[in-house]
């Protein structure tokens, strides 16, 4: 099992948690499965990017993103050279360290 800390965010997880998940679950599910309600508008099909995240440790741990998740990413809000679509990026062995970010690309949500 790999440790996932997830930094707090105010509104998804307020106090941030730490849990162990299973290597080759996408970080979106891992926080789906932890009551982390992450937004995932296109249901984890690399269509949007609802469910962006920032590893801020562990990111190399992680498999290259793909020119498709790249090309979504391009248009996430807040990206940082460590976003990625936590719909894309597996759980390998390193202990990860993952920001929510603030906001989402989607505008219903938002209140846009």
């Amino acid at each position: 099992m790999t440790q996932i800390v997830v930094l707090p965010h105010p509104t998804l997880c307020p106090e941030g948690t730490v849990f162990d998940a299973e290597p080759g679950t996408s970080i979106c599910q891992a926080l789906l499965d932890h009551d982390i309600w992450i937004e995932h508008a296109c249901e984890m099909s690399c269509a949007c990017t609802t469910c962006h995240v920032l590893v801020r440790e562990g990111f190399n741990s992680l498999e290259p993103a793909e020119e498709l998740e790249e090309d979504q990413l391009d248009k996430a809000w807040g990206l940082e050279p460590c976003s990625r679509l936590s719909c894309q990026a597996l759980v390998a062995d390193a202990e990860l360290v993952v920001e929510l970010p603030k906001y989402t690309i989607n505008h219903a949500r938002e209140n846009h």
